[in-house]
């Protein structure tokens, strides 16, 4: 194995790297954006080297190749616990084409390391979506940790994952420990996981006295689950129960209720937002941001390609040692870029740790002015305000064909509130899904929390300042210029 390791470090060493870049992280890059399963992923993840070797676990995971189980498997075991965490995330990764073994997730769920508990989280909503065998008693393990465990983050996404025990046969008993739960929990963050994942699976299951307390919630994240859960149990005696919050003093609250009230009067949930509705008071314009744009200029090309590894900026080890770090960036500085829009400005703070190919995609089409002028074409309240592609004049906001397409690049970065992720193709029938390694130049912003978006969707950043805008962005509104400014 030891030779192994020499050689892939010979292979995986590029001539030419940045001083501050990562040594083997493009051409793992390289290999995984093609879907490659090779020894040399094999080979990196068992280098001496814990960053190579987490990155080399996430690769392997994206491949989504039965081969890459029995490595990813064995390095759950690591001793480093940012490659344990990152192995199990890549483990879970493999269960949407192949079953995985729930006893390895089952064990991961108690390791002793908030990081690697995180990731066991998501690859047990991940097997039971899959149909892993055996993947239905992980219920059990992640009510465990969605009562008690001693990390805020692991109790949040452990109730998050359970979501996916929607048709379970013990789901009643599943929406009662759920409900336990949030009747105990004092963190507000963590009462919002709790409140969604009841409100997305067991809004009929959810106890009166706790649908009335979290209607009446301190956190306004979590009255806008509630509000949404009321809705969601199709009794028009709810409207009652929501007239209060009519009056609250969140925008997105009062916005979510009168789509509840709208549910349940017989109508259906607006999905093109063309003007304000009345009663919602948005928030008022945000200060102006005015930092200079990086230079040089851009890029007067307009020619859209799919970017290489060899334009990724991997500078940040990938070392998720803590849950807090399964949850966020890295430690360092991080490009920025200011989306202005006509009603004020939003900066974002890109993930290109996380998610390499996708921030390279977006500086490249920010650098060629390309989102200059374009409309923010889909605004959906409660969920997303959705911009990038060129419009074709077409019916249903049809978007001009990039002419390529970039290969998807899950991560445990949840979809909480004020993520920028890549928006993505669906299938046509009776059961359309989304469809992977689709995006290219469409990207979404999620206005309140989307878990049921992390299987799929490519979150590739953060807003850092401007949220309140999207408060007050509809369907005509456009970004009047995009320009990327200084890292932080």
């Amino acid at each position: 194995m030891a030779a192994a390791v020499v050689a892939a470090s010979a292979v995986l060493s590029p001539l030419g790297a940045a001083p501050a870049e990562q040594p083997g992280y493009r051409r793992l890059v390289e290999l995984e954006s093609t879907r490659s399963f090779s020894d040399e992923l094999t080979a990196a993840l068992a280098s001496s080297d814990a960053s190579l070797a987490g990155r080399a676990a996430l690769a392997l995971g994206r491949t989504e190749d039965p081969r890459a189980a029995g490595p990813l498997k064995n390095a759950t075991a690591a001793r480093d616990v940012s490659l344990r965490a990152l192995a199990v995330y890549g483990y879970g990764l493999l269960a949407s084409k192949n079953p995985i073994d729930a006893g390895t997730v089952a064990l991961a769920l108690k390791d002793q390391a908030s990081a690697v508990r995180v990731a066991a989280t998501d690859a047990a909503w991940r097997a039971r979506a899959g149909g892993s065998p055996g993947a239905d008693a992980l219920a059990v393990p992640l009510l465990a940790l969605a009562g008690h465990d001693a990390d805020r983050i692991v109790r949040g996404r452990a109730a998050v994952a359970l979501s996916g025990w929607d048709k379970a046969a013990n789901r009643a008993a599943i929406a009662t420990g759920i409900a336990r739960a949030f009747a105990s929990e004092r963190d507000p963050p963590v009462r919002a996981h709790e409140a969604w994942s009841l409100r997305r699976a067991f809004a009929i299951l959810t106890p009166a006295p706790i649908v009335r307390a979290g209607l009446a919630d301190a956190d306004e994240t979590v009255r806008i689950q509630f509000a949404d859960l009321v809705a969601r149990r199709k009794d028009r005696a709810g409207i009652a129960l929501l007239r209060p919050l009519l009056r609250d003093p969140s925008w997105r609250v009062r916005e979510q209720t009168l789509e509840s009230i709208r549910v349940l009067s017989g109508r259906k949930r607006t999905d093109q937002l063309t003007a304000i509705p009345a009663g919602v008071v948005t928030p008022p314009p945000q200060p102006v941001n005015t930092e200079p744009p990086l230079s040089p200029p851009r890029v007067a090309d307009a020619t859209l390609h799919r970017p290489a590894a060899a334009e990724a900026l991997l500078e940040l080890p990938l070392r998720p040692s803590t849950s807090a770090l399964m949850d966020g960036p890295m430690p360092g500085p991080h490009p920025r870029v200011r989306i202005a829009t006509t009603q004020g400005t939003i900066v974002v703070r890109l993930y290109p740790e996380w998610a390499p190919l996708t921030v390279a995609n977006f500086l490249n089409l920010v650098n060629r002015g390309y989102y200059d002028g374009v409309r923010w074409y889909r605004v959906v309240p409660d969920f997303v305000v959705q911009s990038g592609g060129h419009l074709t004049g077409k019916p249903d906001n049809d978007v001009a064909p990039a002419g390529y397409t970039l290969p998807a690049e899950e991560n445990p970065l949840e979809q909480r509130a004020g993520v920028i992720s890549m928006g993505l193709d669906y299938t046509t029938g009776k059961n359309p899904h989304a469809k992977r390694d689709s995006a290219n130049v469409e990207f979404y912003i999620t206005i309140s929390p989307q878990y049921h978006l992390n299987r799929d969707f490519t979150v590739f950043g953060q807003v850092e300042s401007g949220f309140p805008v999207l408060g007050r962005l509809i369907e005509r509104d456009r970004m009047t210029q995009v320009v990327r400014i200084a890292d932080d």
